[in-house]
């Protein structure tokens, strides 16, 4: 019970006379006459803050919410929606009376991460197998010079890492109990280590941390600002199960070991390298005909137009290729691909801000491929306009994921009317949708909810409808609204669709 108090109700609460109305008073059957079994399943789709008020409601909705099978993933990070917990005495109770066997996975801030409650965690909780450890904002790490227990099933470990502060102290304690990890993200801080330059620190030793975990079947090495290819190098040498490989915006990284990487590790399918410094003569050195490569990211490098042809036309089976932001991707590159390569298996493609492709060029390429796509994200481009999607979006009959137009103000305008109605009749299996065009560059008639309606009813699996925020927004959101489909449509403020959504590996590479 004192557990419960400790934890912050910020928000306000709900009270049993919210369920008192008129209609539930003249109704044969309310809410208090459900089995517990039923008030369970419907708690289950909550987060854990509105279980928290749901246990204000009385005693008996209190009992339910103490049901351990509604605390098998937990967050205790406030900031990312997690619940806040005022003491670690409180969580220490926690972890005894209510999460106990049935956790599986738990976030932990910096002020949370104590030997006492990893120890708790260890001996309460047998069946933990996900964890995430947040020092982003440390200053200073707890002496866990007296930890001698840490979760040893864990198949899941993602460690969120501080610019100043040294891991090596916490990370010796843990590496006998972290041999059985198969999925690894380590969470650098490359958003602020973009704005200033700073003096860096190594401040894991991922040399060390590589032989404890020889199983590692999926790593992510997200924005840090110290990983070079010696430490990409002694992953692969020690990783013999490695299948996916990512180092998105670890702009050390220029591929010297890209050779290497591909020789020793067989099983390797997914590789992602967004952001990195990828030199062309180290790319072209790696026996891409080789490898089993088949899903790849090299967005935002400055590989050469023949770097590029001469890596599409050796990879032997390529499922998804990213390759945005890339000066020297231009029309030549994809009709040597369209010639002498294997796109026949392609299912995603992203070409953001590529603006040395033509219209043309990508015309004749989905022509040609656009029934097999998955996902096609041919956004951040000006003359890329509705015209070209009129032309495709019939084609992408098998498409679930589509991002198209600029936030750049353009000089025609955007019939988003005939582009609703063409995505409606054409796209049923479309689950995702973004259109980043500026809101004065979008045309619509009064006519629209016709067009929209299309879109709402044709496209059954559509979970995310993304628009910049303006009047068209409004009509979409109101639409949508008032046939129950709240969660649907989002501003490109708050959300951003990608294509990464098809990857093999997604469930195993999302992080929070």
């Amino acid at each position: 019970m004192q557990a419960w108090n400790a934890i912050d109700f910020s928000s306000s609460l709900v009270h049993s006379d919210s369920f008192s109305s008129g209609s539930f008073r003249r109704s044969r059957m309310s809410i208090e006459k459900l089995p517990d079994k039923v008030i369970l399943h419907i708690f289950s789709y909550l987060s854990h803050l509105e279980i928290c008020r749901m246990a204000t409601v009385c005693r008996r909705w209190r009992t339910i919410a103490y049901n351990t099978q509604l605390w098998k993933n937990v967050s205790l990070r406030p900031e990312v929606s997690g619940l806040h917990v005022g003491s670690l005495e409180s969580l220490l109770q926690l972890i005894s009376v209510r999460f106990g066997p049935s956790l599986r996975y738990i976030e932990l801030p910096i002020e949370l991460i104590t030997h006492t409650v990893l120890h708790e965690l260890s001996s309460k909780c047998p069946n933990l197998t996900h964890m995430l450890l947040d020092f982003s904002t440390a200053m200073q790490l707890h002496d866990f010079s007296e930890m001698q227990a840490f979760p040893a099933k864990l198949r899941y470990m993602c460690i969120c890492l501080s610019e100043v502060i040294f891991m090596e102290g916490f990370m010796r304690k843990i590496y006998n109990f972290i041999n059985g990890l198969e999925v690894l993200h380590l969470i650098g801080t490359y958003e602020k280590g973009e704005e200033e330059e700073e003096e860096i620190y190594e401040v894991i030793n991922v040399h060390k941390l590589k032989s404890a975990t020889p199983n590692l079947r999926v790593i992510n090495l997200y924005g840090i600002n110290f990983i070079d290819d010696s430490h990409i190098d002694a992953f692969s040498s020690n990783c013999i199960q490695l299948e996916c490989l990512a180092v998105n915006y670890c702009n050390k990284v220029v591929g010297s070991t890209l050779k290497a990487l591909l020789a020793r590790s067989k099983q390797l399918k997914c590789l992602l390298m967004n952001g990195t410094n990828l030199k062309s003569e180290y790319v072209m050195q790696a026996e891409w005909d080789k490898c089993s490569v088949q899903e790849l990211d090299i967005s935002g490098t400055d590989l050469s137009s023949e770097c590029l042809i001469d890596l599409l036309t050796r990879i032997p089976t390529l499922r998804f290729l990213s390759a945005g932001q890339i000066n020297g991707f231009n029309d030549s590159v994809l009709k040597a691909w369209m010639e002498g390569g294997n796109p026949k298996s392609l299912i995603a493609l992203d070409l953001d801000s590529s603006d040395n492709v033509s219209d043309e060029g990508l015309a004749r390429f989905i022509t040609r491929y656009g029934a097999q796509l998955q996902a096609c994200v041919l956004s951040g481009m000006t003359h890329i306009t509705d015209q070209l999607w009129m032309t495709i979006l019939p084609i992408l009959t098998n498409i679930r994921i589509v991002v198209m137009g600029t936030t750049e103000r353009l000089s025609g305008n955007i019939h988003v009317d005939q582009l609703m109605d063409t995505i409606g009749s054409h796209c049923s299996k479309l689950e995702r949708l973004e259109l980043r065009w500026d809101p004065e560059n979008l045309r619509f008639s009064d006519k629209s909810q016709k067009a929209i309606d299309l879109l709402r009813v044709k496209c059954l699996k559509l979970r995310c409808l993304v628009l910049s925020d303006g009047r068209y927004y409004e009509t979409v959101k109101a639409n949508f609204e008032r046939a129950d489909r709240t969660t649907v449509v989002r501003t490109t403020t708050s959300c951003r669709v990608s294509a990464y959504h098809v990857l093999s590996n997604y469930n195993d590479l999302v992080f929070n």
